[in-house]
């Protein structure tokens, strides 16, 4: 089995980032949870059918698919319908992600990006678990820009995420990315050293 090192934290706080320089620092591959949830949104795929019947066919476009903007509305704006989705999707995520996992060399480290690492499950599979953070106001200028959002939209999405103090008993490192690209390279290539040198550690007799 792989080597999984998790990279959790709020929307937009910059967890692509953070990963993307993992990638140059030497790990095999970037997994990104939300594009595992892209695919199986599809229809036929596993969860499609359960996300229809809970939701209606009103989040669906003209051509069948799931419109996850028009279904983010909803749930985004109400907690109950988060967990109806979250119930409906974590478990067949975390199941595709540990397939993926077990496809792959068992020296390879692994990047696993998701929003609910600690809350999905899927964190027991990471040897590691970093939590990437911001500042609020950064997060809805990034959301805005890169996803179109409206401010009454990006900052639904924003007042819907965990709160991240509670994370910090939880995970191995906190990288902030409020500063600059430097600043948070820095941080990242501190942390590698610190897994690297734990997995050096572990495999010793």
């Amino acid at each position: 089995m792989a080597i999984l090192l998790g990279i959790t934290g709020n929307i937009a706080s910059g967890k692509t980032t953070v990963g993307q320089m993992l990638l140059e620092l030497g790990a095999a591959r970037y997994i990104d949870a939300d594009l595992v949830v892209h695919q199986l949104y599809e229809p036929g795929k596993p969860i499609y059918a359960g996300v229809v019947a809970a939701f209606g066919s009103e989040i669906l476009t003209p051509e069948g698919a799931i419109d996850r903007r028009r279904l983010g509305n909803i749930v985004f704006n109400d907690a109950e319908a988060l967990r109806r989705l979250e119930a409906i999707v974590h478990p067949a995520v975390g199941a595709a992600i540990a397939a993926e996992i077990q496809a792959e060399p068992p020296d390879a480290i692994l990047i696993l990006d998701a929003v609910k690492l600690l809350e999905g499950g899927t964190g027991a599979l990471c040897k590691s678990r970093w939590l990437v953070i911001c500042e609020e106001e950064q997060q809805l200028r990034r959301l805005m820009e890169r996803s179109g959002f409206s401010e009454e939209e990006a900052r639904a999405r924003l007042r819907s995420q965990p709160p991240t103090a509670p994370k910090l008993a939880l995970v191995d490192e906190v990288i902030d990315n409020s500063g600059t690209l430097e600043a948070t390279r820095a941080q990242v290539e501190a942390a590698w050293a610190r897994f690297q040198q734990g997995l050096a550690t572990a495999s010793q007799p």
